[in-house]
């Protein structure tokens, strides 16, 4: 017994169907109550149920570990291709229907994560990291306009110091006896700077939270040449808390966007870069890359080698993401994450 659910924020539509048969289909809330009435509506066709869930890490998440906690496999499902789109059009039930089909047909066999252990918990340091370096970036950006178009004499007397003196001097400026203009925008300076040195001390927090979640699972992951606590923390949430879910290091690579596809098309015959994956857990990978190929001699010379051999710097690049994925996939799993080979 299969059934396909399309997620929303407030409403699930699920389609039960057995062997390619519709049997019926309904609304339930997003709630715990409402989660309860799915799977008795679910188990009053059959004991066993398999679910197709879409958006399992989105407004499926929820859903999918409720249903994991009650002991029933989640397969999780694509949303359905353009061409499957127009032939059949768009609803939730149509949605719910091919999730369904998509499970019992075999094009979806994707495991989701789990999203309940330390992965989950690095995921969210991360998130609020991520949005306090855009802030204060954007904070920073915004006291250098406003030292550029306010008060001249401040402007000469903060230039040439670095940007943290700046902040530093403008977080304790005093009012000034001056234009409303120029004692606005000393204001607005020292607003702006004591905003800066607030999410300073928040993102420094939140990194050592992330150090400490990711020494705690894989430690000597920070220990390879190039790897930082950041984007060691993005290739471990892109694994998940169950990286038992991918088959091998060539699952992981193409999970991370840095498998080969092959590019056969008449005397064309060539492999290109992959765009698919977890683009961040792709852009770790290539920072990773930058920092070898500037100071790591073991890197320097395979490229060295690699250009004598007629090799684009695009192609060096893809193989050693390729490389640096497979040597990170086995210090994970060496550290006590499992995996299936």
């Amino acid at each position: 017994m299969v059934i396909g659910v399309d997620t929303h924020k407030d409403v699930h539509a699920a389609a039960l169907t057995s062997h390619g048969a519709m049997l019926a289909t309904a609304s339930f809330p997003t709630t715990i109550t409402g989660y309860q009435q799915l799977l008795s509506w679910a188990h009053g066709f059959g004991d066993t149920v398999v679910a197709g869930v879409e958006g399992t890490g989105s407004w499926g998440a929820g859903l999918t570990r409720f249903l994991r906690s009650e002991g029933i496999t989640v397969i999780e499902v694509n949303r359905p291709n353009r061409a499957m789109r127009r032939r059949w059009g768009k609803s939730d039930t149509v949605d719910a229907e091919a999730a369904a089909r998509a499970v019992i047909s075999g094009q979806a066999t994707v495991v989701p994560k789990t999203a309940d252990g330390s992965m989950e918990a690095m995921r969210y340091f991360k998130l609020a990291k991520d949005s306090a370096v855009k802030s204060r970036t954007q904070a920073i950006n915004q006291l250098k306009g406003v030292l550029v178009n306010g008060d001249p004499a401040l402007r000469e007397q903060l230039t040439g110091l670095s940007t943290r003196a700046q902040v530093r001097h403008c977080a304790n400026l005093e009012p000034a006896a001056a234009g409303a203009a120029i004692t606005a925008s000393r204001r607005t300076l020292r607003l702006l700077a004591q905003r800066i040195e607030h999410l300073t001390t928040e993102i420094r927090e939140l990194e050592r939270l992330i150090t400490a979640e990711v020494q705690a699972a894989a430690p000597k992951l920070l220990d390879l040449f190039g790897v930082g606590h950041d984007s060691a923390a993005t290739l471990l949430i892109a694994a998940g808390d169950n990286p038992d879910r991918l088959t091998g290091e060539a699952s992981f690579a193409a999970l991370c966007g840095v498998s080969p596809i092959e590019h056969l098309s008449g005397k064309t015959q060539r492999r290109r870069l992959n765009r698919g994956g977890n683009r961040q857990a792709n852009a770790a990978l290539f920072r990773i890359a930058l920092t070898r190929l500037r100071a790591d001699p073991r890197t320097r010379a395979y490229v060295q080698r690699r250009t004598t051999d007629g090799r684009s710097t695009r192609d060096i690049l893809r193989c050693l993401e390729r490389y640096i994925a497979r040597e990170i996939f086995k210090v994970m799993t060496a550290t006590g994450m499992p995996a299936t080979t």
